[in-house]
């Protein structure tokens, strides 16, 4: 994602012609306008510059606009109120040491680096032709400060994508929803978490009775 550099700068003294050189009181009124553009407009357009235009620096309100041009809605991202019976043990439906699997629905949104992450997967999804080579270049570039994300043509109509980190499920599932992840139409797309916690009893994570819960995410 290369851009342009830009020069907002304005120098409002280069129109002073020489013959009013010693004309100080023109020289100071020109000044005092120049001092006001370099308060105000040039910091107003880096400020808008980092902070919405540059994807890369871009502050929540920045991502928010990005979001919109790009059609994506991570800010309504809270998770549906649940009715059903939780699994879980005890009045707080805990596991046995890490809190617990029940969630009310009030959780909401994403990090600003989720956001971002969010936000460049759909725009490469947008422009991209779903070559391997291609999109593993880019998820090196989207993911840098999350972990390697690469993905693998099975040739046979399937493509894995692999995450060489712990994943959280919101981020994975909200990737999947929106088929975030670059593929050829026709293309079935599979997910692998390689360090993700996986919950079970002794070695091979087994539950109660069915096998285990490791496999495809």
């Amino acid at each position: 994602m290369n851009i342009q550099s830009f020069d907002y700068s304005i120098n409002l003294l280069s129109v002073i012609l020489w013959q009013y050189n010693e004309a100080n009181n023109l020289q100071q009124l020109i000044q005092n306008d120049q001092n006001f553009y370099d308060e105000n407009h040039v910091q107003f357009w880096t400020s808008w510059y980092t902070n919405v235009f540059n994807l890369q620096t871009a502050n929540d309100f920045g991502l928010f606009v990005w979001s919109i041009i790009l059609n994506i809605p991570i800010q309504s991202t809270s998770i549906n109120p649940v009715t059903q019976d939780i699994f879980g043990f005890g009045q707080f439906k805990n596991n046995f040491n890490n809190g617990n699997f029940y969630n009310d629905g009030s959780s909401s949104g994403f990090s600003t680096e989720e956001r971002r992450l969010i936000l460049k997967l759909r725009y490469y999804h947008l422009v991209a032709n779903g070559a391997i080579p291609n999109t593993n270049k880019f998820l090196n570039f989207a993911f840098q400060g999350f972990g390697n994300c690469y993905i693998v043509d099975n040739l046979d109509m399937t493509v894995s994508c692999f995450f060489d980190f712990p994943i959280t499920y919101k981020l994975l599932n909200f990737i999947k929803q929106y088929d975030l992840i670059p593929r050829c139409t026709g293309v079935r797309m599979k997910f692998f978490s390689t360090l993700q916690n996986i919950f079970g009893f002794g070695e091979f994570r087994k539950n109660f009775n069915n096998g285990n819960f490791i496999g495809e995410i």
